[in-house]
């Protein structure tokens, strides 16, 4: 018996169809004859799901009680003895009530796979486990109930089902997704249409991954290196030289013409250390790159065009992009050149572009090359000349019908030992002088065949001929050896530039540097540690790579900082002569954690500053605020007091009214600066307990005129965790300045609903509104949009209130009320035990 197939329909969210599409899909097998059956479908008392549900067999699902709450759930053994061919099962990453066998739907259709019966099944992006953090960030919402990325990727086939978010808040609107009550809470939530359209970009990125993944795996399997033009990716070869800035915008104008293009600029260093190329000019291209979409990658490799090739074919690119050679006309003759080779071996699946710039012919640079080492090819080369050379070389003398001359014979191989010196060094230079002179006396130095010279003036020949070339390669070894190190320490002297630069910028962050290091010195880790003193124990202050180093003896090099700071790297051990500017980078990454401590404290200096300067504003503000309810309260208590004036009992209750009036604003008012200083000096502790809205909401209203609100706070509310004091404080505030700021005779809406694992309280007035850019600062601290009386309050309450708010783990946030007006949205978490009593938003629909 085989294991059976997994066909998962996925969507961006609810309510996008894919429920509809499994359930059409079902159909379509029972008409061909197929054995099909629903097991598990959830159509939330949808019409038309449940109109297309009809006429599928249902297995009858299980029964079982959740906290007092009698719930259904897919029964696997009843399922599992029906034995159909298909089992249609909805919502993949939904949780089983306590009581089932697995804890996970998905667990349950694992049973149902290995039983070898075919599962056709739903997910909606925000259900995968890896991509929980994004979706709550782009949404706000937690999902609580996923599943393993894995499970879905296992799966025979991905069917995506997608819909725009237009049409999708359209049947929203309709009332085809949820009841009419929760309609303008979840277009105003969830299903705003930039919320969509970030699911919707996730699910087509994330489906297009999958794409890649089988067609690479179906490509790997069949050994398939011809590259397949699914889609356009273009490779940018960079030299780090200043023309890569050129390439990477062509590149970006050949991306823009073909949607879906990719750009991936790629550096192939060699393997001996330090990068020829410019450090700081790599970084401006990598920057350039990611602000233009595109990826930068850097790649060991000594053989440059066969590398460049391997990565296009590696990430089946369809196009190279390179720039017209450096060189100039005379170094061609060492070669074709990158562009050149990459054009020819490429073959007919990848197209290569030479595009112009203006460093064409200016000259390629000197390599950066290791104090005197020559690179391996020069060496053996070297050898050969200077060893196979002069053999060669006394083989076509004495073919040679006529004699030259000693003489002649003797410039021949002196230009053989100057050849060795300029390709091999010294070395090779001294072998071709000392085989060259044995040579030359035995076969053209009288007597010839014989070790002896039977002329005098024929051995000071052979002596000057191997002090000059002795000589001749000394010279040429030492200027070839300046000449390297001339251009290693123009190498060096531009990475400490750059990093002298980036301290007086101050632009370079420690992950960044890090990284950088990491990049010139071919490495593949590299941390900077610290400890207090030398018997505490190391800790990491920034670290890049996919090694972690804990200590500076788990590293291949490690570069002190002082007494108590090292710059670790692991990946091979640095010669000498890199440690000088190992050391420059160690110094510039301890003034670069330096740099960002500071910028903290300044940072908390800066929020110093800001309370001082909360409290000189307050001063101001309530100079006026404070003296007016005094004066009236002064002014009420001396009429009282005096004794020349008879007051009428009508006159007496005005008077002692204004007191209380004068009396209830000076409290509001010391109220809201104590709170304001509270929240500015970070001492609100709020007590965190279960509380009923309908408990507090009520309570809040008590400082408003009677019949300027409606209250809709429903019992069945989910439980909140909040402070009670200060959430009562919190929505009095937004209340009474929803009142403030409403028509005469227009009545404030307060109203409560259950969003997933959130409650929202929406306090909406019919007011003048506020503009979009003015609806943040209206929660400054004495701030008061447009013409509000000077009596009107010193324009703390909305501050207070989202300070307290935002001190019990929600948000408070202003947004425009439909036909006109403001409406506060109050979000607030519903408590742990009590997210089940009201189903999950996005886990309500799963189509």
């Amino acid at each position: 018996m085989g294991r059976g197939k997994l066909r998962i329909y996925l969507g961006a969210a609810p309510g996008v169809g894919k429920t509809y599409a499994m359930l059409s899909e079902a159909h379509r097998r029972v008409e061909r004859g197929t054995d099909c059956v629903v097991a598990c479908v959830e159509h939330h008392d949808r019409p038309r799901t449940e109109a297309v549900l009809r006429g599928l067999e249902q297995v009858e699902r299980r029964s079982l009680e959740d906290d007092g709450q009698v719930r259904t759930e897919m029964d696997v053994d009843a399922v599992l003895a029906r034995r159909p061919a298909v089992a249609l099962v909805d919502e993949l990453a939904h949780t089983n009530a306590p009581g089932c066998r697995n804890a996970k739907r998905w667990q349950d259709v694992e049973e149902l796979l290995a039983a070898g019966i075919d599962v056709i099944s739903t997910v909606n992006i925000k259900d995968l486990e890896s991509l929980g953090d994004v979706v709550e960030s782009i949404t706000g919402v937690r999902q609580h109930e996923t599943l393993p990325d894995e499970v879905v990727r296992r799966a025979d086939q991905i069917e995506l089902v997608d819909m725009s978010p237009e049409a999708l808040r359209r049947r929203m609107a309709h009332g085809n997704i949820y009841k009419p009550d929760r309609i303008d809470a979840s277009l105003a939530n969830y299903f705003r249409p930039g919320n969509l359209t970030a699911l919707r970009e996730l699910a087509l990125l994330w489906t297009a991954d999958r794409v890649d993944e089988y067609l690479q795996q179906y490509r790997g399997e069949h050994n398939i290196r011809s590259t397949w033009q699914a889609r356009e990716r273009i490779v940018v070869g960079l030299t780090g030289g200043p023309e890569g800035r050129t390439l990477i915008r062509r590149a970006a104008r050949m991306a823009a013409k073909g949607s879906g293009s990719e750009i991936l600029a790629v550096y192939i260093a060699r393997s001996d250390g330090l990068t020829s190329a410019s450090p700081k000019e790599l970084a401006v291209q990598r920057t350039l790159v990611e602000d233009l979409g595109g990826t930068f990658h850097h790649v060991i490799g000594d053989d440059v065009p066969g590398s460049l090739l391997e990565f296009a074919r590696g990430v089946n690119a369809t196009q190279i992009v390179l720039g017209s050679s450096r060189r100039k006309t005379w170094q061609y003759v060492f070669g074709p050149g990158v562009g050149a080779t990459v054009a020819r071996d490429s073959g007919p699946d990848l197209d290569v572009h030479i595009v112009t710039h203006d460093e064409v012919a200016k000259g390629r640079g000197l390599p950066v090359a290791r104090g005197a080492r020559l690179g391996r090819s020069r060496l053996v080369s070297g050898w050969l000349v200077g060893v196979v050379g002069p053999v060669l070389m006394t083989l076509l003398l004495r073919n040679l019908d006529g004699h030259l001359g000693l003489a002649n014979n003797m410039l021949l191989f002196l230009a053989l030992t100057v050849a060795a010196a300029l390709l091999g060094g010294l070395l090779p230079a001294l072998a071709s002088a000392a085989f060259g002179s044995l040579l030359l006396n035995y076969y053209f130095t009288p007597p010839l065949h014989l070790w002896t010279v039977a002329d005098n003036r024929n051995i000071v020949a052979i002596v000057v001929f191997v002090g000059v070339a002795v000589s001749v390669a000394s010279v040429v070894d030492l200027a070839a050896r300046r000449t390297h190190q001339a251009a290693r320490l123009r190498a060096e002297s531009e990475i400490l530039s750059f990093l002298a630069g980036s301290v007086l910028r101050g632009e370079t962050s420690l992950d960044a540097l890090l990284e950088r290091v990491r990049e010139t010195f071919n490495m593949e880790s590299v941390a900077l540690l610290e400890r207090a003193s030398d018997r505490d124990p190391w800790t990491c202050a920034g670290s890049v790579g996919p090694t972690a180093l804990d200590r500076p003896d788990d590293a291949d090099v490690d570069m002190p900082v002082g007494d108590h700071m090292a710059l670790a790297l692991s990946g091979r051990v640095l010669p000498a002569e890199d440690r000088r500017v190992l050391a420059a980078f160690a110094a510039q990454a301890a003034v670069v954690l330096d740099r960002q401590r500071l910028q903290d404290e300044a940072d908390r200096a800066r929020a110093l500053a800001e309370g001082n300067r909360i409290r000189t504003a307050l001063l101001a503000a309530v100079s006026h605020d404070l003296r007016t309810p005094l004066a009236g309260i002064k002014a009420s208590v001396t009429s009282l007091r005096s004794d020349d004036v008879e007051w009428s009992e009508a006159d007496r209750a005005e008077l002692l009214e204004g007191i209380e009036d004068g009396a209830d604003r000076l409290d509001h008012l010391v109220g809201n600066l104590l709170d304001m200083s509270r929240l500015q000096t970070g001492t609100v502790m709020p007590l965190i307990r279960a509380v009923d809205l309908d408990e507090v909401v009520p309570m809040a209203l008590g400082g408003v005129p009677e019949g300027s609100v409606d209250l809709d706070i429903p019992e069945t509310l989910p439980i909140v965790e909040v402070d009670k004091g200060l959430l009562e404080r919190a929505v009095a505030n937004i209340v009474e300045n929803a009142v403030k700021y409403s028509p005469e005779g227009s009545r404030v809406t307060v109203s409560g609903s259950a969003l997933g694992d959130r409650v929202e309280v929406r306090v909406v007035d019919r007011g003048p509104g506020v503009p979009d850019d003015a609806k943040d600062r209206i929660f400054e601290p004495f701030q008061r949009y447009g013409d509000a009386p000077r009596g009107a309050g010193v324009g703390l309450g909305l501050a207070v209130a989202r300070g307290f708010v935002e001190a019990m783990g929600g948000t408070l946030n202003a947004e425009d009320t439909p036909g006109g007006g403001l409406s506060m949205v109050l979000t607030l978490r519903a408590a742990p035990a009590h997210e089940g009593a009201e189903p999950d938003l996005p886990a309500q629909v799963g189509t």
